[in-house]
């Protein structure tokens, strides 16, 4: 007979999303397990320094930022297990979350499994990542002003990010190895700016710095395969994209053409009982606060979900 471990919120993924989400839940009385595969290794955890989050006034780590987090929902209640989710039953009312740690029994299900991050592919970039390499322009352009910067890719994403540094940079070296499909918008918009500088049909090889930061990369024409270097103190590399981490549901939930999970305004999925907040939805937006505010909005449904109530009441309203 199998022994089950009960809970009434098991959140997959300890990311932002899903420590808001646990934050609210166990502030409800609600008994929340959060399941986290690597704390070290998602979007936030990797990001060098952030200077834009609500409430910190003062430079903080993605990783930093994250551990307080994690602890303030824990603080409230909610267990906090290192445990690698192979697969789901999302076929009862009560759904089954199987890992190599034991049976998960919950109630309700968050997924808040965030974005497949980048590999580090070229020569470099990992060494310097949070020291010059960035995957951010919206996080990081402001550390760069005045400042020579690259951007790798030929995306969508490559171009909205280089339309965030221009604001800042005093020169963004647009470096892409082809030309951008069609379906890319503002090109042209980006092309006319007089700081932008566009470098087609080139590879990015390598990344070089100092202890102190990133100093310089060596680039490749595929033109005429002359390498040459570009002095930068900011490499934004947007060659490879994200995809939602969606894996282990093997196919128990549609999917999107893009990849993310579908919700609708309360994060609830197509399931009952199961809630998708955070990157894994593939949000245009990408930010630490934006995936909060979806494990905020989760957590009030669930409360509600569970408790069968028919009406919200903020926390203030005590009449």
């Amino acid at each position: 007979m199998t022994e089950y471990i009960d809970a009434d919120v098991l959140i997959i993924g300890g990311g932002p999303a899903g420590c808001s989400c646990a934050l609210y839940t166990s502030r409800s009385s609600l008994k929340t397990y959060v399941l986290d595969k690597n704390p070290s290794v998602g979007a936030l955890a990797i990001t060098h320094k952030i200077a834009n989050y609500p409430g910190v006034s003062n430079e903080v780590s993605g990783s930093d930022l994250l551990e307080m987090m994690r602890n303030q929902a824990i603080s409230y209640g909610t267990t906090y297990l290192r445990a690698h989710v192979f697969s789901l039953d999302l076929s009862g009312e009560h759904k089954l979350v199987y890992t190599p740690e034991g049976v998960f029994r919950s109630r309700t299900i968050v997924l808040a499994t965030g974005a497949m991050g980048r590999t580090s592919t070229l020569e470099g970039e990992k060494e310097f990542l949070g020291r010059g390499v960035s995957y951010c322009a919206t996080c990081d352009a402001a550390f760069y002003r005045n400042e020579e910067v690259l951007v790798y890719g030929s995306n969508q994403e490559a171009v909205d990010e280089a339309l965030v540094l221009v604001k800042f940079a005093k020169t963004v070296h647009w470096v892409t190895s082809g030309k951008p499909s069609r379906s890319t918008n503002r090109v042209d918009l980006l092309l006319d700016l007089p700081n932008v500088k566009q470098s087609e049909r080139t590879k990015l090889l390598s990344i070089h710095g100092a202890d102190d930061g990133l100093k310089y990369v060596n680039l490749k024409s595929i033109k005429d395969n002359k390498a040459y270097s570009l002095d930068v103190s900011g490499a934004f590399l947007y060659s490879t994209g994200t995809l939602p981490i969606t894996d282990f549901l093997h196919g128990s939930i549609p999917l999107r053409a893009d990849g993310g999970v579908d919700v609708d305004d309360n994060m609830m999925t197509s399931i009952p009982g199961v809630w998708a907040i955070g990157d894994i939805r593939n949000t245009p937006f990408k930010q630490a606060v934006v995936a909060c505010s979806d494990g905020c909005i989760a957590a009030m449904s669930i409360d509600k979900y569970l408790n069968s109530r028919t009406e919200f009441r903020v926390d203030w309203v005590h009449k």
